[in-house]
């Protein structure tokens, strides 16, 4: 005894044998379309030109006072990982078709969404990265720019509570913000 799904869809396949050679044709269609677009490779949303296949990212430096003394390592590793893991780039320590550096300019705790009281009611940690990319295949996709991105945390607490847990979240914002920069062209 036949499942009724599988004589429905049997129905279904036998009524719809003439649109067989449509679906054919579209296929076709979306290959070629495909095959003309290989000048430029596309995953993730990146548009990087064949051409490229390094990436260097060296050591951001910490120029603020305050902020872990493991921030500059933590935000360069996330970086690497960032490209390894979304790009078909190798990520080599020198030389690279494109070059990532720069320095960590701000990491600021500051007192938002004041009360009645004249106190925040909120507070913000925001920390800010000055970025320099260098497309060594493209000179003109070069540029130096900061970016930037908080957390805000309740007024109750200090920043020792919550700096394990938004620090990562800030800077995994700030890694998918050049990222996007870089290889998206956003």
């Amino acid at each position: 005894m036949k499942n009724k799904f599988l004589v429905k869809n049997e129905e279904l396949i036998v009524k719809n044998k003439e649109f067989t050679p449509v679906f054919f044709l579209f296929f076709i269609l979306n290959s070629s379309l495909i095959i003309q677009s290989c000048g430029v490779y596309s995953f993730t949303g990146t548009t990087l030109s064949p051409d490229i296949k390094t990436v260097t990212v060296n050591n951001f430096t910490l120029a603020t006072a305050g902020g872990p003394a493991n921030l500059p390592l933590t935000f360069n590793e996330r970086l690497k990982e960032y490209y390894q893991r979304y790009t078909n780039l190798k990520v080599v320590p020198t030389n690279g078709d494109m070059v990532l550096e720069g320095n960590i300019t701000g990491y600021d705790l500051l007192a938002v969404a004041p009360t009645a009281q004249d106190q925040a009611g909120v507070n913000r940690l925001q920390i800010t990265v000055l970025a320099r990319f260098y497309n060594n295949k493209d000179e003109t996709k070069n540029f130096e720019q900061s970016f930037s991105f908080y957390q805000d945390f309740p007024q109750g607490q200090t920043l020792s509570q919550n700096e394990s847990r938004l620090v990562p979240k800030i800077l995994d914002q700030i890694v998918l913000d050049i990222f996007n920069k870089t290889a998206a062209d956003w």
